[in-house]
């Protein structure tokens, strides 16, 4: 590290501290004696508060401000997306506060009845009569400060062309109208040969490989990446992927949460919807978290942090944290309510399965809830759910059913599944049993042959028992007996617990882990009770819905061909596998195939730098931060990708901010920011009850516009494009009414004020809005636009616009005592998709149960042995900031409140190596080096190094970038901290420098990453 780097790491540690010590001590002393400093507050009571959007008069009436416009919207502070009313000041058209909505779930508990005024609801959220204590509706750090970005000097507010080689920061800014000719029509854009635009590229009748003609057309050659869904992710897949005919959408799942993510669609046997689960934190009475801290992070931040808080105290909750660090889920003041358990990192799953194995040996599991079948029989019981516990899955070796889960008519498409009837013996359809025999090793006849079968649960119960206790511990790091003591206590509970993870799985044997881990809540039968686990409380019709269809129109093409990532579709159905096989070697193929996951972001990226199965023609980067967000991308893509020939001809981004990722590409187009941004949207988890969530332009967007006057943004930008390509589904006869008719598709309203019209319709339809309410909602400049879309509708769409969205009430969550919104589908305990998929590296193949896989490499080999403690001892983990994420480097005010980030370590570890607190230290692993300031400190397990992720930035204002004439100096403070992420490296066991992942479904590992520590001079 040159010394100007380690002068500033020390400087920030040294203002850091010195702040904390002395930093208030000239307030606190002007405080003490009751002294002035500086010029007198305008008030004596309030100081310098600003004035308030409305007050309540003697009388007990609201008197809203006419100074102050109070809007309900959504904040895209990070990927909770909560529910929030921001304050407009009407002079300026800024926004100069943020707080909860009350009638949103995530901003609130309780929340307000839908059909509540909305004056009454700014009485409701007062101080008249202490209403607010109990009714108070609430932003985090980030949602109070995170709307500074709307004016930060770094946003990108015209579009811009590079002006040298990617990758140097130099832009020119261009008209709206030269970049829709140039990505359309493309050419000689650079300098540097003919680049095809994306008419070019929309061929749907050429092969891409008539060698391969399951790769499907040109079309397939456009990729596009987006992020965690804010609400505009259907417009983009629905509206413009789909017209243009291409498979090759992602978002950021992949380096996100992928494992978990797949760890549930598994469990819950979906592939396609990939559903997922979160505890009910109000109800629950023991839960675990895995890796995820309620109150630190995880999603939704807000609200289960507020949940499980009121739980420990007001209700009869008791939780444990497991996690390699102490964080602020644990509280002294929680008392026994609450433990932290310390986990060597990655050791999750040998938790998991060690819990199960003790569980199952001690006949501690819910036999007879195990037993239940079906849906029909689960029904007849008054069971909320059901598994496959029981269902038969064919072991006999080489036979052409083996792996299968046995079936009464042999059709893949039917259901109709056989099991042992445990009051007869007897094979019957499992719709006509209430309770089968659980476990079944034995051969039976079936189609005239014998066949050897086992139950689900059997083969669990001895993929559990493949380790012991003991064994299982040393893997985890937590002893046998207090393993032993969590699997008692879990079982304790009867239905009320529920188990949590989420980034802890992203590792290598991630997929497994999570599977495990939700196994634990169907051993006791929790999924659908009230206090157990659930699937989310679902959301009014949207996109096609009573009014409109919003995902059809005419002209739209089929989208043949796979894509581009190797997803979704098995290596065995490809024309490669069946040349490798005539060849009489059908294994492996060139890369991994990933059967039975959704998509992977990076594998746009490297499926095309590595050509296979094809490479890519043009990119759309959708606020896509990959090179920052995924470990190892700046190590293993961002050189790859300043080369166009050797990776992607046409690159554009769509971002608001030149950041990492869109500093690599070919043009940048502006995008809308938080609270000048459409959007329709439901909770990502831990919500009861139907809720939707719309958002739209409360302040003026900033950016250049296009001849109609429309701002530069994502939406727009696609609706110009696809006008220009001449797409089904853009220009005026477009979007398809319920009724036949045929609307435009122009402006980005027409689309999502239709979105507004479906929700507002759904079932029974709101009420409609008054002018009072359009007046308190500042909806009065809407009002044109809302007749001219919604002309029969729009007093009704406003109203939803008012409210900020659509939310059913509280009293809608239970029935008794089950959810009653439930999860329809059922439980596997063995996944016929997965037990029956193979590696196309090694045909090793996949466990059809959970199971205990050390972390390794794709091909099998063992990290530990790869890369041995004798060079790596320590495990490098990241965890989330409860203020900072990644997206808001831009806000200047979240730094105020946390300004850099440290590297974390045990005191007893510092101790024996030497190192001190404050000390500039680097970590190294395999494929990558960070620097650092260390923090020493207790509460870490001894084999741990933790480092908070959403430091270390170079973009978004972090780095200098030319501009047409114009030098943007960057900001020191935004590049302090380190990022983990460039500790990734590459698999050495795969082609092209990919990343190393979870060996099953290809997700970013960003945990558990091999490092070793040393202290750098100073």
């Amino acid at each position: 590290m040159k010394q100007s780097r380690r002068k500033f790491l020390k400087i920030t540690g040294l203002a850091t501290a010195a702040g904390a010590a002395v930093g208030y001590s000239d307030t606190l002393t002007a405080a003490a004696r009751l002294r002035r400093r500086g010029n007198p507050a305008p008030d004596a009571i309030y100081g310098n508060a600003p004035a308030p959007e409305a007050r309540i008069n003697d009388s007990g009436q609201v008197v809203p401000n006419a100074d102050f416009t109070v809007a309900s919207t959504v904040c895209i502070g990070c990927t909770t997306h909560c529910g929030v009313r921001v304050k407009v000041e009407n002079k300026s058209g800024t926004v100069v506060r943020a707080a909860g909505n009350p009638y949103h779930p995530l901003s609130s508990d309780p929340w307000l009845p839908y059909e509540t005024p909305l004056r009454e609801s700014l009485r409701w959220t007062s101080n008249h009569d202490e209403s607010g204590l109990e009714n108070r509706s609430t932003a985090c750090a980030r949602g109070n400060v995170v709307f500074d970005k709307i004016h930060d000097r770094f946003r990108v507010l015209t579009p811009l062309k590079r002006a040298g080689k990617r990758g140097e920061d130099k832009w020119i800014p261009i008209s709206p109208e030269q970049l829709i000719e140039e990505v359309v029509n493309g050419g000689n854009l650079f300098g540097e040969g003919h680049v095809d635009g994306l008419a070019a590229i929309r061929d749907l009748k050429t092969l891409i490989d008539p060698d391969n003609p399951e790769y499907g057309t040109r079309a397939n050659q456009l990729g596009i990446l987006g992020t965690a869904d804010e609400g505009r992710k259907d417009f983009m897949v629905f509206r413009f992927l789909q017209a243009f005919g291409s498979k090759n959408y992602s978002g950021h799942s992949s380096i996100c949460g992928l494992s978990m993510r797949a760890g549930n669609a598994a469990f819950l046997s979906d592939f396609k919807k990939y559903p997922h689960l979160k505890p009910d934190f109000e109800h629950c009475e023991f839960l675990i978290n895995f890796g995820t801290s309620p109150g630190q992070a995880g999603n939704p931040f807000k609200r289960q942090g507020k949940l499980l808080a009121r739980a420990r105290s007001e209700g009869n909750l008791r939780y444990v944290t497991v996690t390699p660090m102490l964080t602020n889920s644990d509280s002294i003041a929680a008392g026994d309510r609450s433990r932290w358990m310390p986990i060597r990192p990655g050791g999750d799953l040998a938790l998991a399965m060690g819990m199960i194995r003790w569980i199952i040996e001690n006949g501690r599991h819910n036999a007879a809830y195990l037993s239940v079948p079906s849906k029909a029989s689960m029904e007849r019981v008054g069971e909320p759910s059901f598994t496959n516990s029981s269902h038969l899955v064919v072991v006999t070796p080489g036979h052409q059913l083996e792996g299968r889960v046995l079936k009464a008519s042999g059709d893949a498409g039917k259901e109709d599944f056989l099991v042992i009837d445990s009051t007869d013996g007897q094979l019957k359809s499992a719709d006509q049993v209430d309770a089968a025999r659980l476990e079944v090793d034995e051969t039976i006849v079936y189609g005239g042959e014998r066949l050897a079968v086992k139950s689900s649960f059997t083969l669990l119960k001895e993929s559990a028992f493949r380790f012991t206790l003991e064994e299982y511990a040393q893997e985890s790091g937590i002893p046998a007996e207090e393993i032993a003591d969590l699997a008692h206590e879990f079982t304790s509970h009867g239905r009320k617990v529920a188990v949590d993870c989420h980034g802890n799985t992203m590792h290598t044997t991630g997929f497994y882990t999570t599977w495990a881990i939700l196994s634990l809540s169907a051993l006791v039968g929790s999924l659908n009770y009230k206090g157990g686990m659930s699937a989310g409380g679902g959301k009014f019709t949207d996109m096609k819905g009573a009014a409109y269809d919003l995902t059809d129109y005419p002209g739209k093409p089929k989208q043949p061909g796979i894509r581009i990532d190797r997803t979704r579709i098995a290596y065995e159905k490809t024309s490669e596998f069946k040349r490798n096989q005539a060849a009489g070697k059908p294994y492996p193929a060139k890369d991994q195939w990933y059967p039975f996951t959704n998509a992977i972001e990076t594998g746009l990226i490297t499926g095309s730098i590595n050509h296979y199965p094809y490479p890519l023609k043009a990119l759309i980067s959708w606020n896509a931060n990959f090179i920052y967000g995924e470990s190892g991308g700046e190590n293993t893509l961002a050189e790859a990708l300043k080369d166009p020939k050797a990776s992607i001809p046409l690159m554009i981004a769509i971002d608001p901010f030149i950041n990492e990722t869109s500093r690599l590409a070919d043009y940048i187009v502006p995008d809308s920011v938080l609270y000048e941004t459409w959007g329709e949207l439901n909770p990502w988890g831990a919500w009861l009850t139907k809720t939707n969530a719309v958002r739209y332009p409360v302040v003026t967007p900033r950016q250049a516009t296009f001849a109609n006057g429309e701002p530069v943004c994502m939406d727009s930008f696609v609706i110009e494009i696809g006008k220009k390509l001449g797409l089904p589904g853009f220009g005026p006869q477009a979007i398809k009414a319920s009724n036949g008719s045929l609307h435009p598709l122009e402006r980005p309203e027409d689309f999502y004020l239709r979105v507004f019209e479906n929700v507002a319709l759904d079932a029974k339809s709101v009420p409609n809005a008054d002018d009072e309410e359009i007046r308190l909602a500042g909806l009065q400049d809407y009002v044109p636009r809302l007749r001219r879309v919604s002309p029969e509708n729009w007093r009704k769409v406003a109203y939803v616009m008012a409210r900020g969205g659509r939310f059913e009430g509280k009293e809608g969550a239970y029935k008794e005592s089950h959810l009653a919104k439930k999860y329809p589908g059922m439980i596997s305990i063995y996944s016929e998709t997965v037990g029956t998929s193979r590696s196309s590296l090694t045909a090793e193949k996949y466990s059809g149960v959970p199971t205990f896989y050390g972390a390794r490499l794709v091909k099998g080999d063992l990290l530990v042995k790869r890369f041995p403690r004798s060079e790596y001892p320590l495990t490098a983990f990241s965890f989330k900031s409860n203020v900072v994420s990644s997206p808001n480097t831009a806000s200047s005010r979240l730094r105020d409140l946390r300004y850099t980030s440290t590297i974390d370590i045990a005191a007893r570890t510092a101790e024996s190596l030497g190192l001190a607190h404050g000390d500039v230290v680097e970590l190294t692993s395999p494929g990558g080096r960070i620097e650092g300031l260390l923090r020493v400190r207790e509460g870490m397990h001894p084999e741990a190094i933790g480092v908070e992720h959403g430091f270390g930035r170079s973009g978004e204002g972090a780095i200098t970038v030319q501009i047409g004439n114009e030098t943007l100096e960057g900001l020191r403070f935004r590049k302090s901290g380190a990022s983990i992420n460039l500790l990734g490296f590459a698999d050495p066991d795969r082609p092209g420098r990919i990343a190393l992942s979870d060996f099953a479904v290809g997700s970013n590992s960003r945990q558990v990453i091999p490092v070793r520590i040393r202290k750098l001079p100073s």
